[in-house]
């Protein structure tokens, strides 16, 4: 199924079911989306080869090992040249405390998520890397007080009433 394919109820049942649940077995999967265990696997086989599946991933509470710091870093740079954006994205890929780098329109060029075990840690790393970096002109930092809502994915049930909606 090349990428781009509409997918057909099952497959997005299975993308949905994994999303929330990555760790199920074949069987309890099949068994959920109601078809038996063989065509199952081979249907999350090629969803895997198509890209509609990237990985797997345990969820881990970043508090819990003694992260206790998450920031917001917007980041503006000098050049906005396609060399300088890939650049900048490949800084950002060798720096452990960044664990997402998005992109952005609009005054902001770049937003990271960070964390670190302290704000000494994340100080350090803000004054002796991220400022210090090549082509950066800007950061604005925000500290993150609580999350309300980490969700992971995309909202299957969306996907699905507009897709009711266009049938």
């Amino acid at each position: 199924m090349p990428a781009g394919t509409r997918l057909d109820p099952i497959d997005r049942k299975i993308l949905a079911e994994l999303q929330a649940d990555g760790r199920m077995t074949n069987v309890e999967l099949a068994k959920r989306v109601g078809i038996s265990a063989p065509p199952c696997l081979r249907r999350v086989r090629t969803l895997e080869e198509a890209g509609y599946i990237r990985g797997y991933h345990a969820e881990v509470d970043a508090r819990e090992l003694g992260f206790e710091v998450q920031v917001f870093a917007m980041v503006g740079l000098v050049s906005q040249a396609e060399c300088d954006l890939v650049a900048f994205e490949e800084k950002c890929r060798t720096w452990p405390l960044v664990r997402e780098c998005h992109m952005l329109n609009g005054e902001v060029d770049f937003i990271l998520k960070c964390v670190a075990p302290d704000l000494s840690t994340f100080q350090s790393f803000l004054t002796g890397q991220l400022t210090s970096a090549e082509n950066v002109a800007s950061v604005k930092t925000s500290l993150v007080i609580r999350g309300a809502k980490d969700e992971p994915g995309v909202p299957f049930e969306i996907l699905e009433a507009r897709l009711a909606r266009n049938a």
